[in-house]
């Protein structure tokens, strides 16, 4: 199952020369990697990222993750996954611009 991080063009440039990341700040607090599944990405970017351009959508594989994600129940009793170890660029399947338009946030018609 593909899974998806939003990141802010810095962090996506910071993940791309150090090979790996620990998260945005919100993810450092927390103590893992925020992401979202197809379903829940539109809504955390709303929420979280409302009315900021220059984002991307990284995708990623959960199986390729193992016991390091976690499923938890979080925002409206949804089960999110968290990552506790550091997102290696190798695990990102692909990444594209996340555009802000007409007051939302563009997602891909299929998510990649």
């Amino acid at each position: 199952m593909l899974i998806y991080k939003i990141f802010r063009t810095s962090e996506w440039e910071e993940l791309q020369a150090k090979g790996e990341t620990l998260g945005a700040p919100i993810d450092l607090a927390d103590g893992y990697i925020h992401f979202s599944t197809a379903a829940q990405a539109a809504e955390t970017a709303a929420k979280h990222f409302a009315g900021i351009d220059g984002l991307w959508l990284a995708a990623v594989d959960s199986a390729d993750l193992g016991a390091a994600l976690k499923w938890e129940i979080s925002r409206g009793g949804a089960e999110f996954p968290h990552l506790y170890a550091p997102l290696k660029l190798t695990d990102v399947l692909s990444c594209v611009p996340l555009p802000f338009s007409e007051g939302v946030h563009q997602f891909p018609a299929e998510m990649p």
